[in-house]
């Protein structure tokens, strides 16, 4: 029965092959910020390799996502209590259709988190949406609703949310949290229903105001194991792998601080998982059962940097742009630091919250909040290769697909492709 649930769930990637040159989810096609294409544009301004750019109804923290020629992003419109998926032309960055809810209920968040940060995922059928508090939405592509959970409770943390959907085979991924009510679902991509659920502690919002943060913000990530699969989960205090059929944990291993931004990453049989806020970092054997603190943790570093974008891996190497604007890269091997380096652009400020992309061509790409966009390469010695401006408050990560780069600031969304 198991075997023939596998190979309906059709896991040997995250989606579909055909999904090739899309950008489908948060972090591209496999989870991880990565993507085999090359041949980016390095250079760009608000005027050089402009495809178009999009004015937006409001600010908002969201990656679009991007299949065939149709551009995916979610928006709160604060006035209204919209909460909205936006489709945009690829071509023209012209508006094709909006769907969504209202939601006017008072919901938790932090100034510098607008409502629907997290980001879609597609897999050029359907499109499912996380609106926190207001529920999980699956549309069609053309904006037709083909189901909702509105039945799933409320979020409720002092810094808000930004978990996003993360689609797998025939089943959706999404860690509902944080706050009191912290929850790994799986649900079935076709209908919505819950087809297993992992209860996490959850709790210390931070409205006491004591510092007893607790929290992730980490996205799930499924990967394959020798001859299993293993979905893989950062949380406040361990790293942990569940069975993506069942929902059973396999193993588990002490690490991370209190809280956790960013996504677990995973290559040659290692996971990494960092904490943010002054915390921890851990390297960890996939593969165990049970506790596996002291067989498989490889490396464990008692204190990092802030950091609450996502990093990427290449060659052996961990590469990451934190909080405080710093490059780093670090030996997957030994978790040691191998460089860091501050990067600085014209615009008012170097803090970063985004992640990065690393391209076919091994050169990773990082927007901060001043709208400054770097480019160096993924290697074990530093090498910036450009530094553009867009003069806009950038919170999101970077799509990249099909040779082109989108962005979304707090007032357009922009494409930017080579001009022929």
């Amino acid at each position: 029965m198991k075997t023939t649930l596998l190979l309906s769930l059709g896991l040997l990637s995250i989606v579909s092959p055909l999904s090739a040159g899309n950008w489908p989810m948060w972090r591209g096609s496999e989870g991880d910020g990565q993507t085999k294409e090359s041949g980016f544009p390095l250079t760009w301004s608000t005027t050089e390799n402009v495809q178009w750019n999009a004015e937006l109804p409001d600010r908002g923290n969201s990656t679009p996502v991007v299949w065939g020629d149709q551009v995916f992003i979610t928006q709160a419109v604060e006035k209204t209590g919209q909460r909205l998926l936006l489709c945009l032309d690829r071509t023209t960055g012209k508006q094709l259709w909006e769907a969504g809810t209202i939601y006017r209920e008072p919901e938790l968040t932090h100034a510098t988190n607008p409502y629907c940060s997290a980001s879609p995922a597609t897999d050029g059928q359907r499109v499912v949406v996380f609106f926190a508090s207001a529920g999980v939405f699956c549309y069609d592509m053309q904006g037709r609703e083909i189901w909702k959970r509105t039945d799933l409770g409320k979020q409720h943390h002092i810094w808000g949310n930004g978990t996003s959907p993360v689609l797998a085979g025939d089943r959706v991924f999404l860690n509902f949290g944080p706050g009191a009510k912290t929850t790994l679902y799986a649900f079935d991509k076709a209908t919505g229903k819950t087809l297993w659920q992992h209860d996490e502690p959850g709790g210390a919002s931070g409205e006491e105001g004591n510092k007893k943060w607790l929290g992730s913000w980490a996205d799930p990530l499924l990967r394959r194991v020798g001859e299993h699969h293993e979905l893989l989960m950062s949380y406040p205090g361990r790293v942990c792998a569940f069975d993506p059929m069942t929902g059973k944990e396999l193993w588990t291993c002490a690490g991370l601080n209190a809280l956790v931004y960013n996504s677990p990453l995973y290559a040659d049989g290692l996971v990494v998982s960092f904490g943010g806020y002054g915390g921890m970092g851990v390297g960890v054997k996939a593969g165990g059962s049970g506790d596996v603190t002291e067989t498989h943790r490889v490396w464990h570093l008692p204190k990092v940097s802030q950091r609450i974008g996502s990093g990427v891996l290449h060659e052996g190497y961990h590469y990451i742009l934190s909080d405080g604007g710093i490059a780093e890269c670090r030996d997957l091997k030994t978790g040691q630091m191998v460089w860091s380096e501050r990067l600085k652009g014209p615009g008012p400020t170097g803090q970063n919250w985004s992640s990065l992309v690393l391209t076919g061509d091994g050169l990773c790409y990082a927007v901060n909040q001043g709208g400054d966009a770097f480019v160096f390469r993924a290697s074990p010695k530093f090498e910036l290769l450009a530094t553009n401006a867009l003069g806009e408050k950038v919170i999101g990560s970077m799509a990249m697909s099909d040779g082109q780069i989108f962005i979304r600031g707090h007032k357009h969304l922009w494409c930017i492709g080579a001009q022929k």
